[in-house]
């Protein structure tokens, strides 16, 4: 069958097109979007590539101070959470260490001997309609995202970008309908279904599974089969006309990218058989042909579930992390062997962090701020931007009594700087970051 019942939000979310010939994906081959797709050219070639965390990624065991008096701070109220301070791995010359699950993409934060550093952490980011701080006696000042600490809600605001609700697009969706490049594949791909973040006002994102690379069902499958007889149809209402050639354009397109992928030449980087470890593998294969495809702007969603850790964290968040690490640092071999590390820029996101003081179980609970990982050759790296919270409850960055952290960056300034390397011109910065103008300094600095 071509289509599955979904269980949950979240199964929406990242749930995969069957192929990219469903009525689904096949909606972004309709006639607006050809139109759409085809305004506008540029001749360079850049791909964002995200990786969502979803469940809210324990950021507090990710970048750890490793300076004596913070870290003392912190092993005193993470408890039985802390990270031994000597397995850390030191980020250069800073204070700061990241879990020790990281250790493989560690060197890539500070330059070598024919490479130069293409890794940043990018501190304290989260959703925020305009700046938040706390008063003396606890109360917060600023507007507050909706339902702060649900995880639906949280996932939907950091892919729209729009914390006071009422989005129904995201902001790479908006950013590819500003900056949209001829080519045979829609310039946002989601890799294991599609998700909010893709969505734009103008165009559609396509959607890939990970059952092997083609696009297309079998020619026995019974869905496709039926497909194929629907296709032949010729006449009836407007409306099914109208469908039949949203689904041959669909289907014209994945044959084409069948073609560019059986034609090309199988990478040397042998990649972590994990889930997002294939999800990178892909990606880096659709990059491979993108020159075959005539791609000059592509956009990327990846996901990796299980962050939500109240219970028994460290095994499940150490096993995750190591996932991860193992996996970028196939997808910058890969893009080295491809020629295509400058032009790519892989970045983290997750639904808020976890408080800094532990539960009862072994685990932490939903807060907000968090840190995130920017790799790429266009990456200014070797530097943490933003502000580090101060590692204290209930005062100051903590926007309760636990170490729910404040976030300092906004999701905008953040996607912001994303957007700028991208080629987003400053008179469309409102229309993909409509709250940026609130934030003092404006985007962050972490590609140039």
């Amino acid at each position: 069958m071509i289509f599955k019942q979904l269980k949950s939000r979240r199964d929406f979310l990242r749930a995969g097109c069957r192929t990219l010939s469903t009525l689904g994906a096949a909606a972004a081959f309709g006639q607006a979007g050809l139109v759409s797709a085809r305004a506008q050219t540029t001749s360079d070639y850049k791909a964002l590539v995200c990786i969502f965390m979803f469940g809210g990624n324990d950021a507090n065991n990710l970048l750890i101070p490793t300076d004596t008096p913070t870290y003392t701070t912190y092993k005193t109220i993470r408890q039985n959470l802390a990270i031994s301070q000597a397995s850390l791995v030191q980020l250069g010359s800073t204070n700061f260490g990241l879990h020790p699950s990281m250790a493989p993409v560690g060197p890539m934060f500070t330059a070598t001997a024919g490479k130069s550093s293409r890794l940043a952490m990018v501190a304290n980011v989260g959703t925020l309609v305009n700046p938040v701080s706390r008063a003396s006696n606890g109360n917060l000042n600023g507007s507050l995202p909706v339902n702060l600490f649900s995880h639906s809600d949280q996932q939907t605001e950091w892919q729209n970008g729009m914390p006071q609700g009422g989005a129904t697009s995201g902001w790479e969706g908006r950013l590819a309908d500003k900056i949209v490049a001829t080519g045979t594949l829609p310039p946002a791909i989601g890799i294991g279904g599609s998700a909010l973040q893709i969505v734009g006002e103008n165009t559609q994102p396509a959607g890939i599974t990970l059952n092997g690379f083609s696009l297309l069902a079998p020619s026995t499958d019974p869905g496709a089969v039926a497909l194929q007889n629907m296709l032949s149809i010729m006449g009836g209402p407007t409306l099914v006309q109208a469908a039949q050639g949203s689904l041959t354009d669909a289907m014209s397109v994945a044959k084409a990218v069948d073609a560019a992928v059986n034609n090309s030449s199988a990478l040397t980087v042998t990649f972590p058989n994990t889930d997002i470890g294939s999800q990178l593998a892909q990606v880096a294969k659709i990059i491979q042909v993108q020159s075959a495809l005539g791609s000059t702007r592509q956009i990327f969603f990846c996901n990796q579930g299980g962050f939500d850790t109240h219970s028994d964290q460290l095994p499940q968040q150490s096993q995750l992390l190591g996932n991860l690490a193992a996996a970028l640092v196939a997808f910058d071999q890969a893009l080295q062997e491809l020629g295509a590390v400058n032009n790519v820029t892989t970045f983290t996101e997750s639904e808020f962090s976890r408080t800094f003081q532990p539960n009862g179980n072994a685990g932490t609970d939903h807060a907000w701020g968090s840190h995130h990982i920017v790799m790429g050759g266009a990456v200014q790296g070797g530097q943490i931007y933003g502000q580090f919270p101060t590692l204290a409850l209930n005062t100051g960055d903590d926007s309760g009594n636990r170490g729910n952290w404040i976030p300092s960056t906004s999701i905008d300034q953040y996607g912001a700087a994303l957007a700028n390397w991208f080629g987003l011109g400053a008179a469309d910065v409102p229309y993909v970051f409509p709250n940026l103008a609130n934030f003092a300094g404006g985007r962050l600095g972490f590609l140039g």
